[in-house]
């Protein structure tokens, strides 16, 4: 009985022992993923900081200086594109498995998606009663009649043309003459219209040369004031970065001419050299509606035609409401045609 009663004894004093051990793995792993939880918050804050730099830089764009550099202006130019930096810090944080990073990540998401969300999204209705159409064909455009033919086939009532060399314009009038009963070339831009035209006359957009015009077009609906602008290019030196003080003038100019027109329905065709998040064409854009951002198809980038990464061939309109804008295909130009359907309010003068 002694034996047995000792040997019960060892049992027990065995059993208390695992219980121990489990009691102390189990602890063990509990101070381990406490521990596990800290690193995943602790890990990842250079992530962090930059997805929260990239947000401040979404949001407060328009307070980036530009008196460096025109700096300001150049990120407002490409600024759709700085979202193609939040799936690569996604996957950093993932890799990481940062619970800041991931957290920090619900900012420039949450900034970029109010600011371009709605771009990707076709908003393109099935209304309007006016197409019109605007293209930078290039000086050095090898094959004009080819473009021209190209712009006409879009079906196009308003066609405007940029960048138009004086010794190719009579090949544009032979082949869009054909389609367009009216139009009028004044220095290097061109309106061609199925409507009639009246009041023709350059504008003034401190160039020393015409690069600008303005013309009423007798629409079936009533007439409207078309405004067609090729404005200066822009350049990004290395020693200057984003060279842009005559872009901005013309722009400006642009913008008091078009505060002084008459008639309440404008319609502006060209090439603004710059996109509409630029601030430089505030004096144009804070007074007309893009076609794009009301009803386009996607960003509807424009240029370079090869591989297009920003929308500077604009359409931009007051006084008759969007209904769809769309790029056109490549044609010999180193920029993608652009167009646009419009409703044209009859109830405006």
């Amino acid at each position: 009985m002694a034996q047995q009663a000792l040997a019960e004894t060892d049992d027990g004093g065995a059993e208390t022992g695992r219980r121990e051990t489990r009691l102390r793995r189990l602890l063990d792993r509990a101070a381990r993923g406490r521990r596990g939880d800290r690193r995943i918050w602790r890990r990842g804050f250079v992530t962090a900081v930059v997805a929260v730099l990239l947000a401040g830089v979404l949001a407060g764009h328009a307070h980036i200086p530009n008196a460096v550099g025109n700096l300001g202006s150049l990120t407002e130019t490409f600024l759709p594109w700085s979202g193609l930096l939040i799936p690569v810090l996604l996957l950093i944080a993932l890799v990481r498995r940062s619970a800041t990073a991931l957290l920090a990540l619900v900012l420039p998401v949450t900034v970029w998606s109010g600011l371009f969300g709605g771009l990707l999204t076709t908003k393109s209705g099935g209304g309007g009663d006016l197409t019109v159409a605007t293209h930078n064909v290039n000086a050095d455009n090898a094959d004009p009649a080819g473009t021209a033919r190209a712009v006409a086939a879009s079906g196009a009532d308003v066609v405007a043309l940029e960048e138009l060399k004086a010794s190719a314009v009579p090949t544009y009038e032979k082949a869009l003459d054909r389609v367009y009963g009216h139009h009028a070339v004044v220095g290097t831009v061109g309106l061609w219209s199925r409507y009639p035209m009246s009041d023709v006359r350059a504008v003034d957009i401190r160039l020393g040369w015409k690069r600008a015009m303005r013309a009423t077009v007798a629409t079936p609906e009533g007439r409207v004031a078309f405004y067609v602008a090729h404005l200066p290019s822009v350049r990004v030196k290395l020693e200057a970065g984003f060279t842009a003080r005559q872009r901005d003038r013309s722009a400006d100019a642009l913008g008091e001419a078009i505060k002084g027109e008459a008639l309440d329905r404008v319609v502006l065709l060209g090439d603004l050299n710059g996109t509409l998040n630029d601030r430089a064409l505030n004096a144009v854009s804070s007074q007309l509606r893009s076609t794009q951002g009301a009803a386009g198809d996607g960003f509807g980038f424009s240029w370079p035609a090869s591989f297009p990464m920003a929308r500077i061939d604009q359409i931009l309109v007051r006084g008759v409401e969007p209904e769809g804008s769309w790029t056109l295909p490549a044609t010999g130009s180193d920029h993608l045609p652009v167009a646009a359907r419009v409703k044209v309010d009859t109830s405006a003068s």
